[in-house]
């Protein structure tokens, strides 16, 4: 199966749990990007890449004149859709696309946000090419993500946990990377603000539909992992059970130049 669909199979079973999702719904990084926009008081339209459960587009949709909510999956666009419209939101559109080739013309979006998605893009660089493309001079693009640590040994165990868990994760990338690709494609990182992110694990696993017989070799994995990968990720195992774990995600600020 192919990466992209692979990403529609796993989220479209799935759509529902992303809606509720406390860690999607509510998190410190959400609450950071509606007081940022809250400052920086843009104007004229939003889109939303890989929208999920429209969260984002839900909560910045009063501070712009239009949002546009895209995803790839059918399903999650219509659990986002109601969701939105549940709220009361008049303003809002919804668009199925992908993120690697967005059906938008050149320079014609003023803000362009991604939260917590960028992991499963096949081709990230060719995703960061297009928001360049589509944003105005000047445009603000902010990106949330989860991100591996800059060690080599633990960036590859942190993204074999999250493929063992989820076969469409593609890969989170180091901090270092995002602002090379952002810079190298033109747009300017002006600011990043990184935040703690803890995984309970059987939470963790249930929003990916994990099996029992799946759920209990990435818990073994994890467990019989060396001393240094249970302490940098704060491992708690409580009688040979994982409960949960620590993880990190970032707000990147950028403008396009």
């Amino acid at each position: 199966m192919k990466g992209k669909e692979r990403v529609i199979q796993q989220f479209g079973k799935n759509a529902s749990h992303y809606v509720t999702s406390q860690s999607h719904a509510k998190g410190e990084d959400l609450r950071k990007l509606v007081e940022m926009i809250a400052e920086k008081n843009p104007t004229g339209e939003l889109l939303d890449i890989a929208t999920g459960g429209g969260h984002v587009a839900n909560a910045l949709a009063p501070y712009f004149k239009q949002v546009v909510a895209l995803d790839l999956t059918p399903e999650m666009l219509e659990k986002a859709k109601g969701f939105i419209e549940s709220n009361g939101i008049k303003n809002a559109a919804f668009v199925q696309g992908d993120a690697e080739n967005l059906p938008f013309p050149n320079d014609s979006v003023g803000t362009v946000t991604c939260r917590i998605a960028a992991h499963h893009f096949s081709d990230v660089r060719k995703f960061v090419k297009e928001v360049q493309r589509i944003l105005k001079e000047q445009g603000l693009f902010v990106l949330i993500d989860n991100v591996a640590p800059e060690v080599h040994d633990f960036d590859l165990f942190y993204n074999k946990v999250e493929k063992k868990r989820d076969p469409s994760h593609v890969r989170a990338y180091k901090k270092s990377e995002w602002i090379s690709m952002l810079e190298h494609e033109g747009i300017l990182v002006e600011e990043m603000f990184r935040f703690r992110k803890k995984f309970i694990f059987d939470t963790w696993c249930e929003m990916m539909d994990v099996t029992e017989s799946e759920k209990q070799k990435l818990n073994d994995f994890m467990t019989q992992a060396s001393k240094s990968f249970i302490d940098f990720f704060s491992v708690e195992i409580e009688e040979g059970k994982v409960q949960s774990f620590q993880g990190q995600s970032v707000l990147i600020v950028g403008k396009k130049i």
